[in-house]
């Protein structure tokens, strides 16, 4: 049975709190493990979480300041000790090159990770695969920062009544779903023809950025859109001077890009608790869930299907 989970590893910007581990949160989607943004401490958080190293597919790095990749190091050195079979990608600023080899090479050790590094100079897609793609988008930071959004391709789930009527079943239906269309005596079949469209699900990251056309493009339509929400609006100027976000304005963003679930994060230490946060976002969008470190959240269930030739609304 297939996961689709956000696992919350840290929420503090900066630096840790007595109830706070530096930024890092862990996303489980069907057979891909993905590592965001592992701050100080990730690896000891991993073990509270039930998160093996063995599970990462993909890291990424959305820029290098330290609460957002000081964790690396341990995490690539556990990669190595645990003798992890299968290629791990990561993805980070290539302006950042020399933090990140800083980062892997930090110290003596038995280097055998399977690491494949793939620094990102442009906006664009970095990764597609026939399910999901994830692109990256430059932020509005201090230094080159992007966001990321995985977005699943639509599928089609077949409708039995238009199957028979087309003479359509067994292996037949099954080359259907994998190639798309067939041919039945002179007629080419199309999986749009015999089938209802399932549009894919879509996780957005946004973090350390101020308002920006990026943000918005990220965050569009998002079924999950985790986010920064460092202050209240009473600190936007400040917010605004280092390069952060308000609460207000992440449920702003989430209102006006019909996103379903709203997840804050990388909370400023001058915050005791997210609560005020959280309230803060809620009085723009209906659904926000301030993230505490250790959460499981899972992704809110996928859109319905639409019949072919519906509009979308």
């Amino acid at each position: 049975m297939s996961e689709r989970r956000l696992i919350v590893l840290g929420t503090a910007s900066q630096v840790p709190a007595r109830e706070r581990n530096q930024n890092g949160y862990f996303l489980r989607f069907d057979d891909e493990g993905l590592l965001f943004d592992p701050g100080e401490g990730t690896q000891r958080q991993m073990i509270f979480s039930g998160v093996s190293v063995t599970g990462i597919t993909r890291i990424f790095i959305s820029h290098f300041h330290g609460d957002h990749c000081l964790g690396l190091a341990g995490i690539i050195q556990r990669i190595s000790l645990d003798r992890v079979p299968h290629p791990i990608e990561i993805y980070y600023p290539a302006s950042g090159q020399r933090y990140y080899e800083n980062l892997r090479d930090a110290c003596s050790y038995h280097h055998a990770a399977p690491l494949v590094e793939r620094p990102i100079s442009h906006d664009g897609r970095i990764f597609e695969n026939e399910r999901i793609f994830i692109e990256a988008r430059r932020l509005d930071h201090d230094i080159e920062t992007y966001g990321f959004r995985l977005e699943e391709k639509d599928s089609y789930t077949l409708i039995p009544r238009r199957l028979g009527e087309e003479g359509i079943a067994g292996d037949t239906a099954g080359r259907l779903k994998r190639e798309g269309h067939v041919t039945v005596g002179d007629k080419t079949v199309r999986i749009e023809d015999v089938g209802r469209r399932l549009p894919g699900q879509v996780f957005a990251y946004v973090m350390d950025t101020r308002l920006c056309s990026a943000v918005f493009d990220l965050a569009s339509c998002a079924d999950m859109l985790l986010m920064e929400a460092t202050f209240l609006s009473d600190l936007e100027d400040k917010a605004r001077e280092y390069g952060h976000l308000t609460a207000a304005q992440a449920g702003q963003v989430a209102r006006d890009c019909g996103v379903k679930l709203l997840v804050i994060s990388h909370y400023s230490q001058r915050y005791l608790t997210p609560e005020a946060l959280e309230e803060e976002a809620l009085r723009f969008h209906p659904l926000v869930r301030a993230a505490v470190d250790g959460d499981r959240i899972d992704l809110p269930r996928r859109r319905r299907s639409i019949p072919a030739g519906a509009a979308e609304g």
